[in-house]
């Protein structure tokens, strides 16, 4: 991934959004493969080193990963279209204006390993629900111990973080306020949250 100074995002703001997002893309390469195995699956950001996720155990992703415990989450999101009339100020000419996206994506380089006993697979399902519904009553997972034996869980130990926010951050503060004034009047369904990475980049944040 291309990351213009700019653009780029530090190792706590990156970890921030993929812990806000919940959901990526897994790519495992494998072993002299034509092509990786990619997998879209909710996930956990357990803390600032652990990702924890569960999959059928009839995934493609596990026998590449038997070949090769190296893996990417892919994280991608707030993006919105900036039309290039909006990057026109006083004299300049909206025709020549540039259009552009703005986006935030996150690559977490991480080594997997495949957790197959019942407790390892309780443990996860615990948490995963902890997080996503911690006060809704669910019945603990061992309701469905049976069923155990269809999912396996993987704990991704997290290594290298890369992290662009690419949001206005190559324009000066005229051009920028500007984009952040029509995001909210378009009030998109993504232009509030890039309107907020634009904002906190302007802050310095």
């Amino acid at each position: 991934m291309l990351i213009r100074p700019h653009d780029r995002g530090s190792r706590e703001t990156s970890l921030e959004f993929v812990r806000g997002h919940g959901f990526g893309q897994l790519i495992a390469t494998g072993r002299n493969r034509d092509f990786p195995v990619a997998v879209p699956t909710q996930y956990l950001l357990d803390d600032s080193e652990t990702v924890l996720l569960h999959l059928a155990s009839g995934n493609p992703v596990f026998r590449a990963l038997r070949e090769n415990p190296a893996v990417l989450l892919s994280v991608v999101g707030d993006w919105t279209y900036i039309p290039g009339a909006w990057k026109a100020l006083d004299s300049e000419d909206p025709a020549l204006g540039i259009p552009t996206v703005y986006y935030a994506a996150v690559q977490l380089r991480c080594t997997a390993e495949v957790l197959e006993t019942p407790e390892e697979k309780l443990a996860v399902l615990r948490k995963q629900l902890q997080e996503l519904e911690p006060e809704s009553g669910i019945a603990d997972p061992t309701v469905h111990e049976h069923r155990l034996r269809e999912i396996r869980a993987l704990r991704l130990t997290i290594g290298e973080v890369t992290g662009k926010f690419k949001f206005g951050g190559n324009v000066d503060e005229p051009h920028r306020s500007e984009v952040a004034r029509r995001l909210l009047a378009r009030d998109g369904p993504r232009d509030s949250a890039a309107r907020e990475h634009l904002l906190r980049s302007r802050r310095g944040v």
